[in-house]
């Protein structure tokens, strides 16, 4: 039994998600079976070519060589969250996401696509790369989700309106290369889910900009913002109440439903959210019930014993 996870940022969660991989390593009885984890996911930022969450900040060349190197070395890819529907062929010669590219071009990284101008230009100047299609292309139908498993890509992530719709599920072909987002936060059929995603992708490219000429000048967002996605009140859901969700899938259902039917790929949604929201959304998916809590306070001890969170 193969249970595969993809975590959120192995950026902003660098110390949160290294510590996770020793917890693992050190203390599998913690876990549930068949739990391994698949990748981690994000970008160094800033980067012009992520999409689905906006991702402010600034990371050096020596943090990425040594995030790339730490994770690669236990075996773990990077899956870059090159997500934006906003690019045009102009973006493509971006120097940062290139040179990103290239530091992490050792044919066992991943990327996330949306774009097709993107994905094209990685799969000519980058074919070392596995492409995963995203889960921002709204694939909500069972045959649009087909259709995508027919290409050339490594795994399709299939939209979260078709979580336990399992009528449709049991008929998918190649079901080990789906992917499934487990914890959305966004309401189940949102209609204003796709001009969002292409909101945030202005708004991506309007900030990358912004800091090239303005380093030390605060960015306004809402200038990029004139709908007010960003006020959508639903994105502050809790870990605990998009439990009630339709579309959210539990542990439960993960182990006694979707691995018996042959699904492997569950992505743990979680960029811009907490340390300790993450942390706690771990625990939830991947701990073996009866050990939560002795789980919990492991890796809060390891955490706080590094330095990584203060408690003060």
């Amino acid at each position: 039994m193969r249970v595969r996870f993809h975590l959120p940022d192995f950026s902003g969660n660098f110390k949160l998600n290294y510590m996770f991989v020793e917890m693992l390593k050190k203390r599998p009885d913690f876990f549930r079976e068949g739990v391994e984890i698949a990748s981690f996911y994000g970008v160094f930022p800033p980067c012009l070519w992520n999409g689905g969450r906006p991702q402010p900040g600034n990371t050096d060349k020596n943090f990425i060589k040594s995030v790339i190197k730490t994770f690669n070395d236990e075996g773990i890819p990077l899956r870059f969250t090159f997500t934006n529907p906003a690019l045009e062929k102009k973006h493509l010669s971006d120097e940062r996401c290139n040179m990103i590219l290239n530091l992490a071009n050792n044919g066992f990284n991943e990327v996330i696509v949306v774009s097709e101008i993107l994905e094209k230009y990685i799969r000519n100047n980058f074919p070392k790369y596995k492409l995963t299609s995203s889960t921002c292309k709204r694939l909500n139908s069972e045959e649009a989700l087909v259709a995508e498993l027919e290409k050339d890509y490594h795994i399709v992530v299939a939209d979260y309106d078709l979580n336990n719709k399992f009528d449709i599920l049991e008929r998918l072909p190649r079901k080990k290369d789906i992917e499934f987002l487990v914890n959305a936060v966004c309401t189940p059929e949102c209609p204003v889910r796709a001009g969002h995603y292409y909101s945030l992708g202005e708004q991506q490219i309007a900030y990358c900009e912004h800091i090239k000429k303005y380093p030390n000048a605060p960015f306004d967002r809402l200038k990029y913002d004139p709908n007010n996605y960003g006020g959508c009140v639903f994105a502050k859901r809790g870990t605990f109440e998009i439990r009630n969700l339709k579309t959210h899938i539990s542990p439960d259902d993960i182990w006694e439903k979707y691995v018996p039917m042959g699904f492997e790929q569950f992505k743990i949604e979680g960029r811009t959210a907490s340390t300790l929201n993450c942390l706690e959304t771990y625990m939830y998916y991947m701990a073996k019930p009866e050990c939560r809590d002795e789980a919990r306070f492991y890796l809060l001890n390891a955490l706080e014993s590094t330095g990584a969170l203060i408690f003060r």
